[in-house]
């Protein structure tokens, strides 16, 4: 049928927002970055992502988060 063969694992809007530790309103910001990797494909459902983009995306884009007890206030 002509179908693309998927290079690997896919995730969504909710795993993506997961991933980023961010609010679904944010998503749709960082979402509309040019950096921003492009959607493996558009569903009906939703867009869904090459998890490996979007991990790329956090390696090179995003600052790491701090380890749990910096976190905490003292």
């Amino acid at each position: 049928m002509g179908e693309e063969e998927v290079p690997g694992p896919l995730v969504g809007a909710a795993e993506i927002q997961d991933m980023l530790g961010v609010s679904r309103s944010r998503f749709r910001q960082i979402i509309l970055l040019p950096r921003f990797p492009k959607p493996f494909q558009k569903l009906i459902g939703g867009s869904v992502w090459l998890r490996s983009d979007v991990e790329a995306y956090i390696r090179d884009y995003r600052r790491p988060k701090p380890p749990a007890d910096e976190d905490e206030q003292g």
